[in-house]
């Protein structure tokens, strides 16, 4: 008999899920919170000017992850150079920072110096890594973490470096030092590096859907319900259902049951937790519940003329404190494609936030208003020069290593009683992964399905410190 799957949430976790699963044979329900493909990697359409979510580059170690992009997409895809700069002190710095005549320039002799010394200082004493703060200092030394890396980390995270675990750098950072920052630079000048031997941060090719990302994740849906899949959209779920550690049904925001024999879930822990129910133990309700997220609003802005020349970045960090914007992207540098009118400039501002907060609970209107004022302020536009724009907002874009986090284990095992429980994706496990790691979790998952069930190998993505590209 063919077992009935059903999969919550219609991102690349679930979508990749639920591709896999129908090649082996299995019925495939996937229940999507909202009207749209993709989740935080998808692309919105405004007026004909397309918008990456989040800004996504398609560069994998993982092999598997890079066949089944083509198998999808096919050879749709654009080769893109990778530039990302720093805006610091109205200055900009290539990131990864690299010690040339600009960045020698812009900080000064005296400066350099001081940084050389803290990372020396740092090769000999090793800080306990306690939190975020203490790998920072581990790897590039106190003087380099407090102008590059503190201010742009707390304001995208909302808290003090130290309050943040130092997994997270692991996970996102990995292998990147200064040492191999000066390595990269010199063999860039006698050897062309192979993408597979690159510390992923210093990258300077990747592959890009012409589109935008949402093109793959759009196509992968369509394929899905050729080949018989279903897909249903603004069916929130609210209630799980199980009986004796097996998951039986679950009941959505419209009062529909679906039943199903396996239930792969990629909505954020925090509500799978809630959804189900009161027999949850206490201490893992409230470890749950207190579980915290980083939420995301994007400003689209349409220009007729940028002022900064030669703006050829992906996207720019800003580490700026008298400024909220965090980060800069310029779509037309993506892909021409996203960009209706080749003449103008297509930009989008990013703004890390909480849910109802200030900034979230700020007129839609008054904060783009807000946005182009601090573009004006940047120096990067007149306001006069802002043709169009819009607002899109993210709810739980970036699951937080704060909080309870430190006590996520517990939930993890909890979860895992549930035979037929299968966590995956960014949210699903609570793990700031990026899209390559978020599809691997979800083949794990269908391996362990048609094997012997075991969820050691998917809980283990990512987990090791080798790569992670730092974004």
């Amino acid at each position: 008999m063919k077992k009935n799957i059903l999969i919550i949430g219609a991102g690349p976790a679930g979508l990749t899920a639920g591709y896999e699963l129908l090649k082996q044979g299995y019925e495939v329900t996937i229940l999507e919170a909202s009207s749209e493909i993709g989740g935080i990697s998808r692309t919105v359409n405004h007026n004909g000017n397309r918008m990456d979510i989040g800004g996504h580059r398609f560069f994998s170690k993982i092999e598997k992850v890079n066949k089944w992009w083509h198998e999808i997409l096919g050879d749709d895809f654009l080769t893109r150079s990778r530039k990302s700069r720093i805006l610091y002190q109205r200055k900009f710095y290539d990131y990864p920072v690299s010690l040339n005549q600009n960045t020698i320039k812009n900080l000064g002799f005296a400066k350099i110096f001081k940084i050389g010394l803290s990372y020396l200082k740092s090769l000999v004493i090793k800080k306990e890594e306690k939190n975020l703060e203490d790998f920072f200092i581990n790897r590039f030394g106190q003087e380099l973490y407090e102008t590059f890396f503190k201010d742009y980390t707390e304001k995208v995270w909302g808290v003090p470096c130290t309050q943040i675990d130092a997994l997270f750098g692991h996970q996102r950072i990995k292998g990147l030092s200064i040492i191999k920052v000066l390595a990269h630079g010199l063999k860039k000048l006698f050897v062309k590096d192979k993408l597979s031997k690159t510390e992923t941060s210093l990258i300077e090719e990747f592959l890009y859907p012409k589109y935008g990302p949402g093109q793959l994740w759009e196509t992968a849906a369509q394929k899905i319900i050729e080949n018989g899949g279903k897909i249903v959209f603004e069916e929130n779920v609210t209630k799980v259902l199980y009986e004796n550690n097996k998951i039986k049904s679950v009941l959505t925001f419209s009062n529909k049951e679906y039943e199903c024999d396996i239930l792969l879930s990629s909505m954020a822990v925090k509500d799978l937790i809630q959804s189900l129910g009161e027999e949850v133990p206490t201490e893992i309700k409230e470890i749950g519940y207190n579980l915290e997220y980083r939420d995301f609003i994007t400003v689209g802005l349409l220009v007729d003329n940028i002022k900064i020349q030669n703006l050829d970045d992906n996207w720019i960090y800003i580490q700026e404190p008298d400024v909220k914007i965090g980060r800069l992207q310029v779509f037309n540098n993506w892909s021409p494609y996203l960009v209706n009118d080749s003449s103008k400039v297509w930009l989008g501002l990013e703004y890390f936030c909480q849910e109802n907060d200030e900034m979230w609970n700020t007129d839609k209107d008054e904060f783009i208003s807000f946005a182009i004022e601090e573009m004006q302020k940047l120096g990067f536009v007149d306001k006069d020069e802002v043709i169009d724009s819009v607002q899109i907002k993210v709810k739980k874009a970036y699951p937080s290593y704060f909080g309870t986090y430190i006590m996520f284990d517990e939930v993890k095992g909890y979860l895992n009683k549930f035979d037929n429980l299968y966590c995956i994706g960014r949210n699903g496990q609570h793990r700031y992964n990026n899209m390559d790691h978020s599809m691997m979790t979800s083949f794990e998952a269908v391996g362990a399905i048609a094997k012997d069930g075991s969820k050691d190998r998917l809980w283990n993505v990512n987990t090791e410190k080798e790569y992670h590209e730092n974004k």
